[in-house]
């Protein structure tokens, strides 16, 4: 299938831009004012490179060795031994969705041409893209300082023809090969390359440019699981009304009710027990209080969407090119910006999937559901219903809980204290990946959960959106019945939520909602 190529640019690139080729394989494309750019730049590199005085990341060694000159004869083997020696990672291979996202954030980088590498490195680093190889990144080596170095040391080593990749097919492939195959010549690197390619915060941006892609999906979802809990634990939807939100202008809290409101639009269930004869004053706060965390989620969304575009349009690299031919040594690789929304995000994400779980007990306590039957379950007793999904469910809180403690208030000097105090980013954003896992789980447990007790409410009938998206999950997750094999059913609402499913379903009745 032909997929519009995404144009990098001076400029930066977008959030879409970043999901389309991370996610989507988009192929990628040098704008001529980025050719341009990159070329002017290593003019200056290239002058520098014939000067008796030693210039940093042109002439000297790394880090610790930066007095170290290095003669012309040696240059060339010094940049492929910082790729070689850097490339230093262990563990588990990282996504695929990570590793293009790294990659096209280190080429609009390159495209600011404020790195000074050759037009011909930044066009076959493009083509990498282009072509669908991922090189083999792994799960340990980045202190989020200088930048995500053992990274995207993994994917310059591919550059040049070397260490393991994956092909467009996922099949796992010698470098060299795939890049005779795809017709890439192998790049052997000049003067002041090897630490271009290798000094940024690409792969913490990558992964939080797709947090908040999944951010943006799992939050309205969460204001569609809370008002079918709210529907099928008897709640009112009274708490919700515009009115008494703007009493408290919080942004994020007034779109997550009005998101409920619509959702809620109408519901029979809720109309049922609107009269006199219901005797409740308040719901408890997991209901009640939704809009205000699932709100401040909202909130630290939008935050950390203003880190990342500022950081988008960084051109992060140590010596950098300024603007007016200057070589510079800077600070600009250190992850902290990066890294403390990382943090903030699996924070927000814990605390909303926590508020999920309560919903969730609810239904399966007799004494706080409001006439429904114990578990849900079909044959008290004899069912056990959906008592096991909440241990599921309350398992993975208490994992999201641990992966809310930051990692950004950690530090861990290196290159023998030159490096003295690290950003912790990447750790960072290898945890939120874990966290946004466990919300989606959360989440669909709720769905499946409030679904089963709206269908014990009948004869009363659902609001139209709430009723739609229970329609669209039946068509993957059965409904009434006796005990049965439920971790199918689980998975089957963890891909419904996590694949825009619901959200989806939602929509087709309420129109647009909310998006943070």
């Amino acid at each position: 299938m032909f997929m519009s190529p995404v144009m990098v640019g001076v400029g930066a690139p977008s959030l879409e831009d970043v999901v389309a080729v991370a996610r989507e394989g988009s192929p990628v494309e040098l704008s001529a004012d980025a050719l341009a750019e990159i070329a002017r730049s290593r003019a200056v590199i290239d002058s520098l490179a014939a000067d008796v005085v030693p210039h940093y990341g042109v002439s000297t060694g790394f880090g610790a060795l930066a007095t170290l000159h290095i003669p012309v004869e040696k240059r060339l083997e010094l940049q492929r031994g910082l790729i070689r020696s850097h490339a230093a990672g262990s563990g588990d291979e990282v996504e695929r969705e990570v590793v293009r996202a790294l990659m096209l954030l280190r080429l609009s980088t390159l495209a600011t041409g404020r790195t000074g590498v050759r037009v011909q490195t930044a066009t076959s680093y493009a083509a990498l893209l282009t072509a669908g190889i991922t090189p083999v990144v792994h799960e340990y080596g980045s202190l989020g300082c200088s930048g995500d170095l053992a990274p995207l040391s993994h994917c310059a080593l591919a550059l040049m023809g070397e260490g393991p990749v994956r092909d467009a097919t996922g099949a796992r492939r010698d470098a060299a090969d795939a890049l005779r195959e795809a017709g890439i010549e192998p790049v052997v690197l000049a003067e002041k390359e090897g630490l271009a390619l290798i000094n940024g915060t690409d792969g913490m941006l990558g992964m939080l440019a797709l947090a908040i892609a999944d951010l943006r999906n799992l939050l309205v979802v969460a204001d569609i699981t809370a008002a079918m809990s709210v529907e099928g634990l008897l709640g009112t939807d009274r708490v919700f009304a515009a009115d008494l939100h703007a009493l408290r202008p919080q942004a994020g809290q007034s779109a997550a009710a009005a998101n409920m409101r619509a959702v809620l639009h109408g519901s029979p269930i809720v109309a049922s027990h609107r009269g006199p004869e219901d005797t409740r004053v308040q719901d408890a706060y997991s209901l009640r209080c939704a809009p205000q965390v699932a709100g401040a989620a909202r909130d630290t969304v939008a935050h950390a969407a203003m880190v990342a575009a500022r950081e988008l349009a960084s051109a992060i690299d140590n010596p950098v090119v300024t603007i007016d031919g200057r070589v510079e040594s800077n600070g600009n690789f250190h992850g902290a910006p990066v890294g403390y929304v990382l943090d903030f995000l699996a924070i927000a994400a814990a605390d909303v999937a926590s508020m999920a779980e309560r919903r969730t007990d609810r239904f399966l306590d007799v004494s706080r559901n409001h006439g429904l039957p114990p578990f849900l379950a079909e044959d008290p007793g004899v069912d056990s219903g959906y008592m096991i999904a909440q241990y599921t469910q309350a398992a993975i809180v208490s994992e999201l809980k641990r992966l809310a403690v930051p990692a950004s208030v950690d530090s861990i000097p290196s290159s023998a204290m030159q490096e003295d105090h690290v950003s912790m980013g990447w750790s960072a954003g290898r945890k939120l990946r874990r966290a946004l896992d466990g919300l989606t789980r959360v989440l669909a447990i709720e769905l499946l959960t409030a679904a089963r007790g709206i269908d014990l409410r009948a004869p009363l009938a659902p609001a139209a959106a709430t009723g739609a998206v229970l329609a669209a999950l039946r068509e993957t997750c059965a409904g009434a019945g006796a005990d049965r094999f439920l971790a199918p059913e689980i998975e089957a609402a963890v891909a419904f939520v996590r694949d825009g499913g619901a959200v989806r379903a939602a929509e087709s009745v309420t129109g647009h909602l909310e998006v943070p």
